[in-house]
């Protein structure tokens, strides 16, 4: 059986079409009033929920803990690196920072983009088990 997609909109425009190097006239297809378009059950599907949505405070969680961790020494950073036995040594890397502990721009944007992928690893976890 072949699936009917219908659109709200009673006339569409579709993308002008090239012949050589010149673009044709955009094709207008008109539709009858009244249809409506079917909601998608796709593997994919993105929702703009409210501010306290579970996805919202998984992500704002896990980020605001791996800058934690990186801010008060608990995860390596550009002033303190990991020895071989995963030991942080304090050394200097020459960039320039207003924070007493060495918190550099570098290392916001490293831990903070470690916090996403932490969360989106966590979303995608739960939404796979059917608990988000």
């Amino acid at each position: 059986m072949a699936s009917k997609l219908t659109y709200p909109t009673t006339v569409l425009s579709s993308l002008p079409r090239f012949a050589g190097l010149r673009a044709q006239q955009p094709v207008t297809v008109t539709l009858p009033a009244g249809t409506r378009r079917r909601g998608g059950n796709g593997a994919l599907s993105a929702r703009c929920g409210f501010i306290g949505s579970p996805t919202n405070i998984i992500m704002v969680t896990s980020t605001t803990l791996m800058l934690f961790a990186g801010r008060f020494g608990l995860a390596p950073s550009a002033n303190r690196v990991a020895t071989a036995g995963l030991k942080l040594e304090a050394r200097d890397s020459g960039l320039q920072t207003g924070d007493p502990a060495g918190f550099t721009l570098a290392d916001t944007l490293a831990c903070g983009s470690v916090g996403h992928i932490i969360g989106v690893g966590v979303v995608l976890g739960l939404k796979s088990l059917g608990a988000l």
